[in-house]
């Protein structure tokens, strides 16, 4: 039950978890969009496999862990209507917050909100999910908990074959032997991409289906997302290897 601020500046309403670290944000125009580049980079997730016009094909299943100001979550929400979407965050007053001020929207059959433990909902879950998201914090960082070999691996066994998981590391001590255990999790069928200027590391791992994505194609997908969304990726892209991703 960490204490919970709210911050505006310039058309942008922050979370804080009682820090100046900001733990969300929303462009107030705009409610929808991603604010935080580090956001922006894990839904990056959606250029590593073929999501179909519109991106009705993939994911038909997302499992997202930590709330915040519910950026990912409503983005998700807003332009793949047909993914139900499920939420896991442990401190109420977070959900809350982000329906009184960040426009979180109403549950739904394909959108729910469960309250908890992120690594206790995972290990009991019936579900496999094709996109796992995990963006969960405190004031003093990631919890230990979901950044556990024990919490990795269930992340692995949760994933459909088709499934891309993705975690925001945060560069302090101890993250290499994060990154270590997400390794050792997913047999090193993983990639890191390049740190946001934030100082947030992303890394992707896959289910049973390899990724295997050319530059050209990484580029093509991105165009679509950006025409559908209106995410620019174009970036993130252009700072991925030229050979592309096989992982």
């Amino acid at each position: 039950m960490h204490p919970i601020e709210i911050s505006e500046s310039a058309g942008i309403r922050n979370l804080h978890f009682g820090s100046d670290w900001v733990q969300g944000a929303m462009r107030i125009c705009r409610p929808h969009a991603l604010v935080l580049e580090y956001t922006q980079v894990m839904m990056a997730s959606l250029l590593l496999r073929d999501a179909g016009e519109q991106f009705k094909r993939w994911p038909r299943r997302a499992l997202l862990i930590g709330l915040g100001a519910g950026s990912l979550a409503k983005f998700i929400h807003r332009y793949l209507p047909s993914c139900r979407t499920t939420v896991v965050e442990i401190n109420p007053q977070v959900e809350f917050i982000a329906r009184q001020y960040f426009k979180l929207p109403a549950e739904s059959t394909h959108f729910n909100i469960q309250i908890g433990c992120g690594a206790a909902y995972l290990a009991s879950s019936k579900h496999r999910f094709d996109l796992i998201l995990v963006d969960g914090f405190s004031p003093d960082g990631q919890p230990g908990e979901l950044a556990s070999p024990a919490f990795y691996q269930n992340c692995r066994t949760q994933l459909s074959s088709s499934g891309i998981f993705c975690v925001n590391v945060l560069r302090e001590t101890g993250w290499r032997e994060q990154i270590s255990a997400i390794d050792t999790a997913f047999s090193q069928q993983t990639v890191a991409f390049p740190p946001c200027a934030s100082g947030n590391t992303l890394v992707f791992a896959r289910g049973e289906e390899r990724v295997c994505v050319d530059h050209t194609t990484l580029s093509a997908r991105a165009i679509a997302l950006k025409k559908h969304t209106h995410l620019d990726l174009s970036r993130t892209v252009k700072a991925l290897p030229l050979s592309g991703l096989d992982f």
